[in-house]
């Protein structure tokens, strides 16, 4: 997939995901960008998949731009950009201005692949969290693979609105409203033993939250306030590691007295096919001494390409006993839930 094509292809994505300011941003950059400048050229030769499944070039553009926007908030591209209106010709100019005359920021800003951690997922991540509690009885561990800056690791600190009805933390930092459908999560209380991540970047130094900020889309400021709300809570303990090398040995330790609550989010699709296979055994071995006293749940939402591509799927595996959940299917972005799991797993 070359850079055209790439560009045509984030656009339908961001269409399908509730963006027309961005699908309208990489459809005028595939139709009028031209290898004339050094930076545009580095673009065009980029080798290897330019999708989200590889490199990911278009959102690593769509977040350089967008970060320069935020840090210069009287730029001509600033007032191109939402929730500015303007022609598309006027948009393109200060495109074109900007890659040009801002070239080494967004040289740089190029060098690292895209981390939204989107914190929507919670309303998928914290019902699955609220069923694994009801079932065990025990204080949960959590542990998060690509957990970016950790915004997810605090789910138990927002609340999910469904059907008029709260779950989750009683006095939430942030309340999250997916278009919900089938039944709600059992009402059952959280308690949290520890909790940790790994990130082969982590985005948890200085700076990296407006790295962040860049990366949510412009005509979306919704995600903006939520990320605002959870950047405001103290961050958990992200390890820049390897994920199989940092499972295996977080699997390796005892926990008992507490479920351990292992999870992960449109992320295991970027670990090599090796590093997949190393998780997946730890996971088993683990699996294979989960007690009732020290059980084990696996929660993902991952794309696995099924309903017509439409959201990632949601599976939850718990041991002992060797339960496996289809709980249904959620957006990328957390826009809508379909939960299918009742109010009790059996």
């Amino acid at each position: 997939m070359r850079l055209r094509d790439a560009l045509l292809d984030q656009a339908v994505h961001c269409e399908a995901l509730g963006s027309p300011f961005m699908a309208r941003l990489f459809q005028l950059l595939a139709d009028r960008l031209r290898p004339d400048a050094p930076l545009a050229e580095r673009l065009f030769s980029w080798e290897g998949d330019l999708s989200p499944s590889g490199h990911s070039v278009p959102l690593r553009l769509a977040g350089a731009l967008h970060a320069y926007v935020l840090k210069s908030p009287d730029s001509k591209l600033a007032h191109a950009y939402p929730p500015h209106v303007v022609e598309d010709d006027v948009l393109w100019e200060a495109i074109n201005d900007t890659l040009k005359g801002e070239a080494e920021f967004i040289d740089a800003f190029l060098n690292n692949a895209p981390q939204t951690n989107e914190v929507r997922r919670s309303a998928a991540i914290l019902p699955a969290a609220l069923h694994v509690s009801d079932h065990f009885g025990l204080p949960l561990t959590l542990s998060e693979l690509g957990a970016s800056a950790g915004l997810n690791l605090n789910f138990d600190s927002y609340a999910v609105r469904i059907n008029g009805d709260s779950y989750g933390a009683s006095n939430p930092a942030l309340t999250l409203t997916p278009d919900w459908t089938g039944p709600p999560p059992p009402d059952a209380p959280l308690s949290i033993s520890t909790r940790r991540g790994v990130d082969l970047n982590p985005l948890t130094g200085a700076g990296d939250a407006e790295r962040l900020r860049a990366y949510l889309w412009a005509d979306q400021p919704e995600r903006l306030t939520l990320t605002n709300a959870a950047l405001a809570l103290p961050l958990p303990p992200i390890d820049g590691a390897d994920a199989a090398d940092w499972l295996e040995d977080r699997l390796s330790r005892s926990y008992g007295g507490s479920t351990h609550f292992l999870f992960h989010s449109v992320a295991w699709q970027y670990f090599p096919d090796a590093v997949q296979s190393r998780c997946e055994r730890a996971i088993l071995a683990a699996a294979k001494r989960a007690t009732s006293a020290a059980p084990l749940a696996w929660f993902s939402m991952e794309t696995d390409n099924g309903a017509g591509g439409q959201g990632a799927k949601l599976t939850l595996k718990l041991w002992p006993g060797e339960i496996v959940l289809d709980l249904g299917r959620a957006d990328f972005h957390g826009r809508w839930v379909n939960w299918r799991l009742g109010s009790r797993i059996c």
